[in-house]
């Protein structure tokens, strides 16, 4: 008995598309799948992207064309889909879908969410802080009614394991003071589990790798994506897998075998 769950930052779902993510996603056996930055719209995706390896797509897609949007690829129908978590200014950015399986004894989420990065500027590091805020009292209100797993790119490296030049972005968005203590208050007084580091704390586990330098060949990466977990459902996670074989994105798919059934 095995939930296979896999996240995948696409950076652009044709893109991925062009470069074997669907062939790979036919082997891939997820029984649940998110994926963000898709950089689509629903025509784009019409016709090609709405199932994908046998799985049924559900989407939050950004008003802006090219930017951002997340999916779910579902083997089984969820008992609701909700878009959106803020009813404001990210949800216009597509960064939250989330897939209910609701029966009399169990509420079970899982949620593909796209975490907004700061890199670009003084504006978009201020609009990430109001997400953090957003997102962590969202969280917290969930956690009390439901267990979920919640799989994306939260654009936050946690510890100096997580990243290979730690000494030189201490003042970079993405491994920022700021950032981290929000990141160890969610996985403290929030309630949640990181997944991945309950199950392997070796370093050099990355996930993002710059396009620059030959990065990736050299594994100067970031851990950027993450399985974030409520911990009745963390602790039944039994095996993790990062995919390096092939590369469909500047992020590697992050898999997750969890021992129970919907």
């Amino acid at each position: 008995m095995a939930f296979r769950v896999i996240t995948l930052n696409l950076n652009g779902i044709r893109s991925a598309a062009d470069k074997g993510f669907l062939q790979w996603a036919e082997s891939a056996a997820a029984d649940c799948m998110g994926v963000q930055e898709i950089k689509a719209q629903a025509v784009d995706l019409a016709g090609r992207f709405e199932r994908v390896a046998g799985l049924d797509g559900h989407f939050h897609l950004a008003d802006k064309k090219g930017y951002s949007g997340v999916g779910l690829y579902t083997k089984r129908s969820p008992s609701e889909v909700i878009a959106g978590f803020d009813r404001g200014e990210f949800d216009t950015e597509g960064r939250w879908v989330e897939a209910r399986y609701d029966s009399a004894s169990r509420k079970f989420s899982v949620i593909s969410c796209y975490f907004p990065s700061g890199s670009s500027g003084e504006e978009r590091q201020a609009a990430k802080f109001r997400f953090l805020d957003k997102i962590y009292r969202h969280l917290s209100r969930l956690r009390k009614t439901r267990e979920f797993i919640l799989v994306g790119d939260i654009n936050i490296a946690h510890h100096e394991i997580d990243l290979e030049n730690w000494k030189g972005n201490r003042k970079n968005s993405g491994f920022l003071p700021e950032e981290r203590a929000w990141l160890t208050k969610l996985l403290t007084r929030g309630g949640l589990v990181d997944v991945f580091r309950t199950l392997n704390p070796h370093p050099r586990q990355y996930t993002w790798w710059s396009n620059r330098g030959q990065a990736r060949a050299k594994n100067v990466g970031w851990r950027l994506d993450y399985h974030l977990a409520t911990p009745g459902v963390a602790a039944m996670a039994r095996r993790e897998h990062i995919y390096l074989d092939r590369r469909f994105s500047d992020h590697a798919p992050v898999t997750v075998d969890y021992a129970f059934d919907l």
